[in-house]
C-alpha cells in the first residue's frame, strides 16, 4: 500500500500596522492590500490585521499576541528617524533583547550619505538600530533597512519602501500551497441568490465562498468568489454552482 503524502504545513500571517497617522485618518493605509496579495501568491494565509498607535505598550502587547498565534507577523511603520518612531525599540523589548546600531546597516547608510553629500546625523543613524539577533531586510529605495527577528518582519510604512522590503524578505519565508480563486458574476441582486449560495457553501465546506454585491448605474448584481488550494475541488464547486444557477434561470458568467 502506498502511503498518503503528509499534508502540507499551513503557513499563516498577521499584519500589524503601527502609526497615529493611520488611526487619525491623516494617512490612508496602502500596504495591507499589497501584503495580502503577495502572501496569497506565496501560499501564506493572512488571518488578521491590527492597527495600533505609536505607543510602546500597545505595540508590544499586539506583537506578542500575534507572533504566538501565527507563523509570521509583518509590521509596517515607525522605523524612521524621528522621536515617535519607536517600533524597533518596542520589538526589542517584546523579544527581551537589546538594541544597538548594526554595523552593516551603519555602513550602508554612511555610503548612501556620502554619495548624496549629506551628513549621517544622529537622527538618521537611529534607522540603523536593530534588535540584537535581527537580520537586515534590504531597502533599495532609501537604504535604511528593515529587519527580521524570530517570526517578525519589520518594514517601513512608506508604500514604495515597504514593497521593496517585502520583496527582499520573501527569500526567508516558508511557502504553502497557493490559494486559487474563481469569480462568477450573477446579474441579480445578492438577496435573490442568498439561500442558494448558502446551501452550496454548506455542501463544500472546504471551499471558501464569498458574496459581494455590486451596483452599476443603478443595476444591482453580485460577484460570487470561490477560493481553495485544491484545484480539483474548486473546479467541482464552480461547475456545480454554475449548473444550479442555470437551473434556477439566474444568469451567470
Amino acid at each position: 500500500m502506498t502511503a498518503s503524502p503528509a499534508p502540507q504545513e499551513r503557513i499563516t500571517a498577521a499584519v500589524l500596522v503601527i502609526g497615529d497617522e493611520i488611526l487619525s485618518g491623516r494617512t490612508k493605509d496602502q500596504n495591507i492590500g499589497t501584503i495580502a496579495d503577495h502572501l496569497t501568491g506565496l501560499g501564506i494565509d493572512l488571518k488578521e490585521v491590527r492597527v495600533v498607535a505609536d505607543e510602546e505598550a500597545a505595540i508590544i502587547d499586539a506583537l506578542n499576541a500575534l507572533r504566538a498565534r501565527y507563523t509570521y507577523v509583518f509590521t509596517t511603520g515607525g522605523i524612521g528617524p524621528t522621536h515617535d518612531d519607536i517600533t524597533a525599540d518596542a520589538v526589542a523589548k517584546a523579544f527581551g533583547t537589546g538594541i544597538d546600531i548594526h554595523p552593516e546597516a551603519r555602513a550602508l547608510m554612511q555610503e548612501s550619505c556620502d554619495r548624496r553629500g549629506i551628513e549621517l546625523t544622529p537622527s538618521r543613524l537611529r534607522m540603523a538600530r536593530i534588535p540584537n539577533g535581527g537580520t537586515l531586510v534590504r531597502n533599495s529605495v532609501s537604504v535604511a533597512p528593515g529587519f527580521l527577528i524570530g517570526n517578525v518582519i519589520v518594514m517601513a510604512g512608506v508604500p514604495s519602501i515597504m514593497r521593496v522590503m517585502l520583496a527582499d524578505v520573501t527569500q526567508y519565508l516558508k511557502r504553502g500551497t497557493p490559494m486559487l480563486s474563481h469569480t462568477i458574476e450573477v446579474l441579480h441582486p445578492e438577496g435573490a441568490i442568498a439561500e442558494l449560495f448558502r446551501s452550496h457553501a454548506s455542501a463544500y465546506p472546504d471551499v471558501a465562498m464569498g458574496s459581494y454585491p455590486q451596483n452599476t448605474d443603478g443595476r444591482y448584481w453580485t460577484q460570487l468568489v470561490l477560493r481553495s488550494t485544491d484545484a480539483k475541488r474548486l473546479d467541482e464547486a464552480v461547475t456545480t454552482l454554475k449548473a444550479t444557477l442555470a437551473e434556477r434561470q439566474l444568469t451567470a458568467h
